[in-house]
This record gives C-alpha cells, structure tokens and sequence, in this order.
C-alpha cells in the first residue's frame, strides 16, 4: 500500500507546492509590488528580477529552487531514487505552478531535474550555454532544451521506458505553457529595476536578431513584420529578414548583416498601427533600397526611424485618430527584380465582384507602387472546385501570363488566409521565385457586409420602422451571447490579472452587427469573424450553423481558452427547451392572450403606445429563442448528421397552416365535384356542407392569419388582413395539384411513435413553437401601428397608407408625446424622401451578395463566373425536376403555375410556401437546407435548389431548365419562349 500512497501524496501535495506564490510575497514583502497587478501579471523569476530588483529576483530563484528540489526528494520517500514518479511530481508541480501560481516553472524544472539526474542537467545546460552564446537568441534556446532534454534521457535510459514518456509529456507540458503566458524579459529592459537591466538587456539577446522565421507580435514589431513573419510561416516565399524592435540598439545587427554590392539589402518601416485593418500608412514612411555597407545600413536604418515623425506621417496619424506610437524596422534581402507589382484580391474601385486586379511591370515593386510610371493592368477570377482550380485572365502585355496567373492565385489564397479579408499584396518575380514582398488589408473595403443568412432572417427590402425595431434587438441577443463567451475565458492575460476576465470581448461594438445596405439587411462579416476566431472558432461557424456550409477545423487552443464560456452557452442550449416551455406557459400565452382581448381600435394614441411597449417586452424575451433555437436545430443536426428528409417540420407554422389547406381543400373537392375556380366561394354558401368548409377555412385564416410574406417584417400585410392568396391557393388545390406527399409518408413511417422522443426532432418541434410564438408577437406588433396609423391618417399627420412604416420607432414615439414641433413640421418631407429612396431600392433586382465598404455604389451585374449551362447552389430537397422558369419576384401578382413550373425567386419565407405544392420545382437566390422554402420543398417532396446567385437576374420567363435537388445543380436550356 506505499506506493499508492505516494502516488496521491504527489498528485495532491506538489499542485499545492507549484501553487504556493513564493515569489509574489517576497516582492510583495521587500518592495510593495503586486506582481499580479504590473508588467504582465505573471509570478515569475524575470518578473522579481524586473519588478523588484536583483535581491529579489535571486530570492525568487531560490526559493522556485527549493520546490523543485523538494519535489524530487518527496518522491523519493516513496519511490526508488531515479523513479520516473520524480518527473511526474515535476509535471504535477508545473501545472499547479502555472493554474494557481501565475508561473512557467522553468526554474522548478531545471533544479528538480539537476537532482533527478545530474548527467543529462549537465549535457543540457552545456548546450544551452553554448546555443545562447553563439545565437543570442532565448527563444530557439528555450524550445531547444525541451526537444533535447527528453532526447538525452531516452539515449541515457533507453530500456526506462516509463521515464522517457514522462520526460517527453514534461517538455510538452512547459512547451505549451510558453505559447500560453507572455514573459517579462519582453517588457523594455530600461524600465526595469536598475540593478537588474544589464542582465535583462542580456538575457533578452533575441530581441537584437528578431527574424522573420519567428512568430512576431505586431504590437511590437508592426503589422508589416508580422504579417510578412506569419505569411513565411504559412510557407509562401518571402525574402529573409530581421526586424528591429524601436527600443532596439541597431549596432549588433548592422555588424551581423554586413550587406555589399552582391548582396544588398532593403530597409524598410513596420510601423506599429501601419498596414493595419484601420489604416495602411502608404507612401508615409521611408523604404530605402540597395544597402551595400554597414554604414549606409545604419544610416538607412536612422533615415527610416526618422520619418516616423515626419510632418505628413504626423498628420496621417492625427486625420485618422491615431495614437502616436513607435517605429520598428524590417530589414531584407532585396530581391534582385525581373517582374513585380501589386495584387489587389478585390476590386477597391467598383467594390463590388470577384475580380483580382493585378498591375505589373518588368523591374522593381517600387515603379510600380510610385506611381511615376504607368503599370500593365490586368483582371483575374479564380474558379476552385474541390477537385481543381483556374484563372481566367482579362488584359496582355509584357509580362507573361503564366506569372499573372501564379500572382492571381497568390492573391485569392492570402485573401482565404486572412478570412476573406481583401489584400494588397506586393510582389516581385526574379526568375525563378513569385516573393511576396507585403500583404496588408484594403482598409476602403473593410468591413465586409454579407447578405448570406441576412436574407433568410430578415428578406426583401425593409422599412425604416421595421429596421428600428429589428435592429437592436437582433444585435442585443447575438451581443448578449458572443459576451457570455468571451468574458469567461483561461486567457493567459486574463489568467494572470483577474480583472481582465472580458478581456477578449473588448473592442466589440455589437451594435455594428448588422445594417442596410440598398434598404436589404447585411450582417457584418468582419465582426462575426472576429467573434468567431476570438472565441475558438473558425470565421464561417455562423453559416455552417445556418446554412451547412463547410466548416473548417477550430483552433484548439482558442477553443480551450474560451471553454468556460462555452460551457455556459451550452448549458442554455442544453436548458432550451426547459426555458422556453417556462416562458411559453408564464409570459407568452398569457401576453399573447391579453393582447387578443383586448380592442386596438378604440385605443389612443398613448394607450397604443403602451401597448407596443408591452409587446416589445415580449419580442424582447422571443428574439432570444427566435436566434437560439433554429441553431440549436441545426446544430444538433450537423453533429449526428441526420439528412434533411429524416425530419418532421409538421410543427412550423407554414408547414401545419397548408396542411390543413390541403385536407378542407379535399373536402371541398367531395362537395363541389363541378366548380368554376372564380365562383368557389359562391358555389360553397349554397349547402349546409359548404357552409361547413367555409368555415372551417375562416377558422383556418383565424389560426394561421399572423403569417405573412415576410415573417419578420412587420410592414408586410399578415394572411388575416389579405387572405386573397390563400383563397388561390386553395382554389388550386381543389383543382387537383395536390402535394407529392410520397416522400412525406415514408418518412412518418419511419419516424411513427418516435419523433417527439428524438434527440434532434424535439428540437426541431422547439424551433417551430418559436417560429410560431414570434410570429404571433409581430403580427400584434404590426396590427397595433396599423391602428396608430389609421388615427393618424384621419387626423391628417399621415397622408397615405404605409406612411407610418417610413419612420423610425423613436420618431413615432415623439409624434405620440406630441412634442417634437420640428419633426411634425417636417413630416410629410422625411416621409415621401423615405419613400422614395426605398420605391428605388425595390427597384434594383440583384443587390450583391457582399458589400465592402460603409459606401457600397450602386450594384452591378453578378459578376461570377459560371459554366455555359451550369448554376450551382446548395441542394436543399433530394430529386429532380424540368420545366420553364417563371421568376417571382414578389407576391404582389401570383401567375399560374404547375408541375412544369419550375419557380425562381429571391428568398423565400412563410408567405411563398403556398406556391410551392403547385410548382414543379424551386430555384432561389438566398437561403439554405434549413430556410423556409427548403423546408416546404421536402414536405411536399418538391426538388429545391437554394442559394443560386443572381438567379432572378439570369434566368429568364419560358427558359426551360432541369434542376437536382440533391447537387444543388440547375441546367440551363437555350430553349426560351413566352409562358
């Protein structure tokens, strides 16, 4: 029984030992300083040595001493001497030291080892000692220890098996340890304790020879240096180079270096801010070329740090607010040019498309970004598949096309690089290597804006009031979520000070979440992205949530870092349910009943007032759901990969209302054997059972008659209020074009007596309540601010029906207080300016899936590129279809349609399902397998293609085409005659 005694008294008393701040109460006892509370927050040997002088740093080295040692010889009470258990009491003290401890361990490690076993501690530090002194570099000695040191023990020990294993899991443990807390030797060395700068300055000799080979920090060497050091990384040529931080002494490098006339070198700046997402800095600061002497070296070197505070750099900063801050320097090997240029991944003129702009010339990148002389021009598009990729080429010159082609590719794959951020990179070609010489972002494109799930959350073209409305609360909840994430992270910054626990969501303004653009919703890409790496996750997580699209591999170390939050977002994913059926029962039914009693006709102004508040309220609690629960769904779907035919969507509110369409419609069919479709109505008053059929389609339109052609836009007429498309559709449906409920059959028999005891189904049933609760909210939204126009208008404030929908919900509540003289006088003004702009905003017919920029123009054509006879977009029902498109662009004029209708719209949602079980098949711009549309196509066992760019655009009324449900493929016909 000693060894598992000793095996729990080490796992349980060396954590506590590594744990124990030893060092922070002897700084805290000899110089008052919270070493949790300055520099980096870290309790370590170089933070005493760097707070609190040389005494106190070699009591801090003694006293991490004294646990190593102290952790070997507690193992050795149980253990024989040598025992593998001495390296895992080592392991353990380490993570109690890091965890509790706010330290690396590197001094526990180095004197525990020294008395595990003397031989390897003095292989090891012989080559550190000799590394350090020839490389002056700690980092490459640092890491080089951990690869050694367990490769010294195996050569040693090589039949100890055990003891190789821990001693590779201990270099493990401290080599990630190092990625994870920052070090005080980086802090400036002249701010240290003075008695302790000559040793810094000394130890920190990596700072004097910082190449481009190591992973840099921009907020110390610049986001060019960085950026060009992570692209070496990445493994794309880039010329070799050395950076000097600002507070950096030049002379060791310049000595190092020693360029001449056969191998000059370019100094260049890579100033902190500079090639930034807030700023480029073009043309501010010096580049000088051909260095062919350590002289010229250190005057290139000084001409370059002085014009940091040239005037006109001086006045970039300031026009930009931009913090003043320093100046390194990048210093390459200048490439001996026989083509460059610059690539711009997207068109920073028209904003809009798919196009590389690519400008050349034989010689150096410097005639060209001068702009003295006057480059080749060129425009490129990258098609990839899975399988392969080309580039198309517009524009010739001197320059060979083949390397137009290398440097367009280049371009489109930095761009995925940076998370489809658009670069400007520069390049240079001298024969046989394509260098990448500089990438930064196109600041006059940033932020991204994207239509994708914009289109499906919130289509067609918004008003002004519903946008006020929408707005806030949509960016309220995803704020109130990412938040909870972020705030509750293992940051190592956050880790080392307590009081920076929400560090990782600073600098988010989640009121920029989303916006209008050509009066159409847009979420922000870029800040969605951001979130999303911030939190672990790839920069597409929402749109493979939403969507399906294809999700990329999530850093784990982020992930990790963000865990706690995580598990508190998954704690409400996992309490869905259980939330919403408490305020189902609490807080919406008995809301959604009060406000069904209650007369909206015989109120006034403020009485409505209140009553919108109230119902706000409500929508407040319902947009949390409303976002939650359908990625729940999808979520949960995408993880045990159930098909989209294995669900049961019954309970969407759509899916139910045709439902019970189609079974009176049957009945009516039973009653009426012989009927004129205009005189259907008519013909069903005259029998008793007809009366019967018309009531229960009056009780239909009273249960279903909160929908609309838009779910989420209040502007929009409800069912209730133009039930004239219902009555259509239900003449259609007695006219025979019944759904194709084959596909829908086979999957209830599969899922009788089953689905609502489905892991995934009783979220699906969820999301579809929710759908229903939040659309009921918005219809009484809608009704109550019809009533409060309807007073308006016989007043004479309002001149025209809709009016109302043309102000913001703050302009409406200031016409209702009544005091607000300026905007009563310029009412009818902002009205019919509002009005306007908007009847121009419907009018254009294919707004761009991206935006770039806060001043998008005026939308061109798509600009992507398909094959002759080939549409591709996202599969979304399983079949196949032909038939002659008809483009439906609103529901404002329903045509005929039937099974050779093959419909084209722009997005689809509640209101567009009834058309859908008489077309043969579905085509539409936005959306995706979750969407809407998608969801009644699979229903109706209907072939459905989503997310086809600039359909309603390409394709044309009588166009045959054939389209597969599965592959997301619609075939293209030349055949074209009217319908």
């Amino acid at each position: 029984m000693f060894e598992p005694w000793g095996i729990l008294v080490i796992l349980i008393a060396c954590p506590l030992l590594g744990g124990l701040p030893l060092i922070g109460w002897i700084t805290y006892a000899l110089t008052h300083k919270q070493l949790s509370q300055v520099g980096t927050g870290n309790i370590s040997v170089s933070a005493a040595f760097y707070h609190g002088g040389r005494f106190v740093g070699i009591l801090a080295v003694l006293s991490e001493a004294f646990k190593g040692v102290a952790a070997v010889l507690l193992t050795r009470v149980f253990f024989p001497e040598g025992s593998p258990w001495e390296l895992i009491a080592l392991i353990a003290l380490v993570i109690g030291r890091y965890w509790v401890g706010r330290g690396a361990g590197t001094t526990n490690v180095v004197w525990g080892f020294v008395v595990h076993d003397p031989l390897v501690a003095i292989f090891v530090s012989f080559f550190a000692i000799i590394s350090f002194t020839i490389l002056q570099s700690r980092r490459v000695v640092k890491f080089g220890v951990l690869l050694l040191f367990p490769l010294f023990v195996a050569l040693l020990h090589i039949s100890d098996i055990p003891r190789i294993i821990a001693a590779v899991a201990l270099a493990g443990l401290m080599g990630w340890i190092y990625t994870k807390i920052p070090d005080d030797l980086n802090l400036p060395a002249q701010e240290a304790q003075t008695e302790s700068q000559a040793m810094l300055e000394f130890l920190r000799g990596d700072r004097v020879m910082v190449s481009l080979d190591e992973e840099l920090d921009a907020a110390i060497v610049g986001e060019k240096a960085a950026t060009l050091s992570q692209i070496k990384r990445w493994g794309y040529p880039v010329p070799k180079g050395w950076v000097l931080a600002p507070i950096d002494d030049p002379q060791l490098l310049t000595e190092f270096l020693q360029p001449s006339e056969l191998s000059p070198l370019v100094v260049r700046s890579s100033a902190i801010g500079e090639d930034s997402e807030q700023a480029s800095a073009a043309g501010q600061y010096e580049t000088v070329l051909n260095v062919t002497s350590p002289q010229a070296l250190q005057s290139a070197i000084a001409q370059v740090q002085a014009s940091y505070n040239q005037p006109s750099a001086v006045q970039y900063r300031r026009d930009r607010g931009l913090n003043d801050t320093a100046m390194a320097v990048l210093i390459q090997q200048q490439v001996q040019s026989i083509y460059s240029g610059v690539a711009f991944s997207r068109d920073p003129i028209t904003q809009q498309g798919d196009a590389i702009i690519i400008e050349a010339l034989p010689g150096s990148a410097t005639q060209v970004v001068s702009g003295k002389v006057t480059p080749e021009q060129y425009r490129a598009f990258v098609l990839e598949t899975e399988n392969s990729s080309s580039v198309q080429l517009e524009g010739q010159g001197r320059v060979p096309q083949a390397l137009i082609k290398q440097v367009a590719y280049l371009a489109y794959r930095l761009e995925k690089r940076y998370h489809g951020t658009p670069q400007d990179i520069e390049w240079s070609y001298d024969g046989q290597t394509l260098w990448v010489l500089q990438s930064r972002p196109i600041t006059t494109l940033l932020p991204i804006w994207t239509r994708k799930i914009a289109a499906e959350v919130i289509p067609g073209v918004i008003h002004p009031l519903t946008w006020s409305i929408n707005r806030p609360l949509t960016c309220g909840v995803w704020g109130e979520l990412f938040t909870l994430v972020l705030s509750n992270s293992f940051s190592s910054r956050g880790f080392a000070n307590g009081n920076r626990k929400a560090e990782r969501a600073l600098g988010l303004d989640f009121t920029q979440t989303a916006t209008l653009h050509y009066s159409r919703a847009y979420f922000n890409a870029s800040l969605l992205g951001d979130i999303f790496l911030r939190m672990g996750l790839p920069s597409e997580s929402l749109e493979f949530l939403t969507r399906g699209a294809k999700f990329s591999k999530p850093s784990w170390e982020s992930t990790w870092e963000n865990l706690p939050g995580l598990g508190k977002l998954l704690k409400r994913e996992l309490n869905l349910e259980k939330d919403f059926k408490r305020d189902y029962q609490k807080r919406f039914i008995p809301g959604l009943s009060q406000l069904a009693q209650e007369n909206i006709d015989n109120l006034e102004p403020s009485k409505l007032l209140i009553r919108i508040d109230f119902i706000l309220e409500l929508l407040r609690q319902g947009t949390y759901y409303s976002i939650l629960a359908p990625l729940s769904a999808a979520l949960r779907q995408a993880i045990f990969r159930v098909k989209d035919g294995q669900i049961d969507n019954s309970v969407t509110p759509e899916v139910a209302a045709l439902r019970s369409l189609s079974a009176i419609a049957t009945d009516a069919k039973q009653i009426l054997l012989e009927f004129e479709p205009q005189q259907v109505f008519e013909q069903l008053k005259q029998t008793l059972e007809g009366e019967k059929i018309l009531q229960e389609f009056d009780e239909l339109l009273q249960d279903y008659g909160y929908l609309s052609e838009v779910g989420t836009d209040i502007s929009v007429p409800t069912w209730r209020e133009n039930p004239q498309m219902i009555k259509q559709m239900f003449v259609q449906l007695m006219q025979g074009n019944e759904p194709q409920s084959g596909a829908k059959d086979a999957i209830n028999s599969i899922f009788a007596g089953k689905r609502k005891r489905s892991f995934i189904q009783r979220r699906v049933d969820i999301k579809g309540r929710v759908t229903e609760v939040y659309s009921r909210i918005l219809a009484e939204l809608r009704w109550s601010f019809v009533a409060l126009e309807k007073i308006w208008l016989k007043s004479g404030l309002l001149k025209k029906t809709g009016d109302i929908f043309f102000l913001d919900f703050d302009e409406v509540r200031r016409l209702v207080v009544g005091e607000d003289f300026r905007l009563i006088e310029q009412l009818d003004e902002l009205v019919e300016l509002r009005r306007s702009q908007f009847v121009q905003d419907s009018e254009i017919i294919q707004v761009p899936l991206l935006v770039y920029g806060n001043t998008p123009p005026h939308p061109l054509a798509p600009s992507a590129l398909y094959s002759d006879q080939i549409l591709q977009g996202i599969g979304a029902s399983q079949g196949q279809a032909e038939g002659r498109v008809k483009v439906l662009r609103n529901l404002q004029n329903v045509p005929e349609i039937d099974r050779d209708t093959i419909l084209v719209v722009p997005y689809t949602d509640s209101g567009w399902a009834p058309l859908l079980l008489r077309a043969g098949g579905l085509i539409a711009e936005v959306g995706g397998r979750l969407s809407h549309g998608a969801i009644v196509a699979r229903e109706y066992g209907i072939p459905a293609v989503m997310d086809v760019r600039g359909a309603t655009w390409l394709l044309q009324d009588g166009q045959r085409v054939r389209i597969d449900g599965s592959r997301g493929i619609v075939e293209l016909s030349n055949d074209l005659r009217p319908n």
